[in-house]
């Protein structure tokens, strides 16, 4: 009998490793053609990313090269990021139908509104650092710039601060999804959530801290929406909580009755 399941879980692996293959290379590909216009207008693209810092510029100041090849290799290295972040829903959508079949039918009914969602708060969360806190941060920094300093900024150092500062806010902003999974999947009860607030909230300024700028305007703008979505994901745990309970409910009361 041993000798007979070997060729069976062989093939089933197989078989998972082509399937898996088979949804890398449509990611790839998705990518890759995203990834040709992104190419083309990648020196718009570096224009509109760099608005935030060239905006608050005294005037005669601009973003320098320090670097021969940065004027074409940073535009370029930004095209593919960009082209990462447009692909990113297809590239989760090929992620799922390949983790799907594995799944439970309840798994799957909050694996999907938690996939949207997730997708959805990381665009915001990026878009709220573009539009309200790269302005603020860089109207702070070149206000402060000492007298007799000209601020120039590398376009490559600027493009990773830049980009590092949007995926952390990104990041951030999946909190609520981070929150419902760990109640929905029993890794911590709902009430122990609610009873460390205040050590979250400490937690947050600090990783706030870390990943912003050191100011306090940059840090209270990260931190305060990060703790807000916090809240968020609870509430909307408790909801899917007592919608699962409830449901649970209607399923048992058929067997009770017979």
């Amino acid at each position: 009998m041993s000798g007979e399941r070997e060729p069976l879980l062989e093939g089933t692996l197989i078989s998972h490793l082509l399937e898996l293959r088979t949804r890398l290379m449509r990611a790839f590909l998705a990518v890759a053609v995203v990834f040709i216009p992104m190419a083309i207008y990648s020196n718009r693209i570096f224009e509109w990313l760099s608005q935030p810092l060239r905006r608050v510029l005294p005037p005669n100041s601009a973003l320098i090269s320090t670097s021969v090849t940065a004027p074409f290799t940073t535009p370029l290295k930004l095209a593919f990021v960009a082209a990462l972040v447009v692909a990113m829903p297809y590239v989760l959508y090929q992620l799922w139908a390949f983790v799907a079949p594995g799944l439970y039918r309840h798994e799957r009914r909050y694996a999907v509104p938690l996939l949207v969602s997730s997708i959805v708060l990381f665009y915001v969360g990026t878009a709220f650092a573009y539009f309200a806190v790269l302005p603020l941060i860089f109207n702070f920094f070149v206000n402060t710039t000492p007298h007799g300093v000209q601020m120039m900024a590398d376009i490559t150092m600027y493009m990773d601060f830049v980009l590092k500062l949007l995926f952390s806010f990104g990041l951030a902003f999946e909190v609520p999804v981070a929150v419902v999974l760990l109640v929905l999947m029993g890794i911590v009860p709902l009430a122990r959530l609610t009873q460390i607030r205040g050590y979250v909230l400490i937690a947050v300024f600090v990783i706030a801290a870390v990943i912003t700028p050191p100011d306090a305007v940059s840090q209270t703008i990260m931190a305060v929406p990060m703790y807000l979505l916090y809240e968020g994901g609870v509430l909307m745990a408790r909801l899917m909580q007592r919608g699962d309970g409830g449901s649970k409910q209607q399923q048992a009361e058929p067997g009770e009755n017979e």
